[in-house]
Parts: C-alpha cells; structure tokens; sequence
C-alpha cells in the first residue's frame, strides 16, 4: 500500500510539537514531497524516507510557511548527493516564488541538481504528474493567494487528496470525492481557512473514508473534535511524524 507521512502538521503559528504542514507520499519505492516551508529533507530523515528516493515536490502556493525552505531544501539534496534533476510543480506564482527564495543566495559555488520546474494550470483536474506509480492532479482552493490543492490516485487504487489552505469550496470537495484519506486543513474560522467541523463538512460530502486535520493551531487537544465527530466521525488531528497508509 501507498503511505502518507505527515511530515509536519502546523499553520505558520503553531506550537512546540510541530511544523509548518509539509506531506510526503511514497508508493513503490518513489515518493513526492508535498511544500517546504520548513527543513523538509530533516523531516523526511526522521520519517525513515531515503532522500535519493525523491521524484518531485509540489509546492502549493507562494506563503513562506509552504515555500520558505526551498532554497534549504535544494541545498541538502546536493550534499546528500543527488546528481539527476529534480521535478518541481506548482502554479506559476508558487513556482516564482521558489525561485525568489534560491535567488537570494550566492550558489554560484555550488553543483546543484538542475531544477525541472513543471508548471500546474489553476484549474480543477489539471495534471500535476502522472507515471507508473500514480496520477497526481490538482484543483484550486479559495485562500488570499492563488493555491491548490491535490489529488494523489496510486497504480493500484489508493486515494488520497489534500486541501492545502483553503476555505471550504466546493472544487476541492469534488477533488477530495470517495478518497481513501482526506488531509484537510483546520487552521480556524477566518478568511482563507477552515475550522475543524468545515473540514468535517468537507469531508462528509465528498465521501472520503478517513479524515485528517493539518495546519494547525497551537494547543490542539482531540476533545474540540466533539463538533466535528458529529458531522464526521472517522477524523482525528494529524502529528508530526504521522504515518498513515491509504
């Protein structure tokens, strides 16, 4: 079966316990990161995941808590060694800026991977990258930056889809339609965003199997799942480090 690993699970402003939101899926020896916000390659080590098995990253939208650590992150996987390039996909203001943030380094020393980068259209069902593992397509989410969210179908039937940042719309509802696992932000109730019963909502009306919640808040606790367990029962907070099959 194809894994998800929460490799973090924080809004910007979280707490101790955890990370800006970053997501790894990995399928038959091949895994995408999902945003950099933070050091990335840190939390795919700890996962257990082996850099060189990398064949892309998606990076969703331009906020810093989801492409601050791009720069970091092409850093480390030369010194780790990789030589072959590295795909990376997004909408066009998500790919700017991820080159804003190397730009603002001196790498003229450095023999870095080359850097395939694969614009999305922002638009539901474009495809971000299809292979014989799985089929990645995304759909827009309503944040105050054009975002995505995604929708990863592996080889052999696992389904998964994540929300981004967002508020509850109805495109990524029908992006997030009869998946195995649902990974939904929960950050609150205010522009851009989505509380914990929305994100149930969501989830219910999509026909998901299994809910769970990201970019999250500081002091996070299961018992304000009480609301939401009534709108969606199969939901629960992720952590860091999470690792959940699909």
């Amino acid at each position: 079966m194809a894994v998800l690993h929460l490799l973090g699970t924080g809004a910007a402003a979280s707490d101790a316990r955890r990370t800006t939101t970053m997501l790894a899926v990995e399928n038959a020896g091949g895994v995408v990161l999902i945003d950099c916000g933070g050091d990335v390659i840190q939390r795919a080590l700890a996962s257990g995941i082996d850099p060189d098995a990398i064949e892309a990253l998606i990076v969703t939208h331009e906020h810093a808590d989801h492409a601050g650590g791009f720069a970091l992150f092409m850093v480390r996987i030369w010194l780790l060694g990789r030589k072959r390039p590295i795909p990376v996909f997004g909408i066009e203001p998500a790919l700017r800026q991820a080159r804003r943030v190397l730009e603002a380094f001196n790498t003229s020393g450095w023999d870095l991977p080359e850097i395939q980068w694969r614009p999305v259209e922002h638009r539901a069902g474009a495809e971000v990258l299809r292979d014989e593992r799985w089929t990645i397509t995304a759909a827009p989410g309503v944040h105050s930056v054009p975002t995505i969210g995604v929708r990863v179908e592996t080889a052999e039937g696992g389904t998964l889809a994540y929300s981004c940042d967002t508020e509850p719309t109805p495109a990524i509802v029908e992006m997030s339609r009869g998946v195995d696992l649902l990974v939904h932000e929960a950050t609150g109730v205010f522009g851009g965003h989505t509380s914990n019963e929305g994100a149930a909502a969501v989830a219910r009306e999509a026909g998901a199997r299994r809910l769970i919640l990201v970019h999250l808040p500081p002091d996070v606790h299961d018992e304000q799942l009480a609301e939401a367990r009534g709108i969606f029962p199969h939901i629960q907070f992720g952590e860091d480090g999470g690792r959940h099959e699909f």
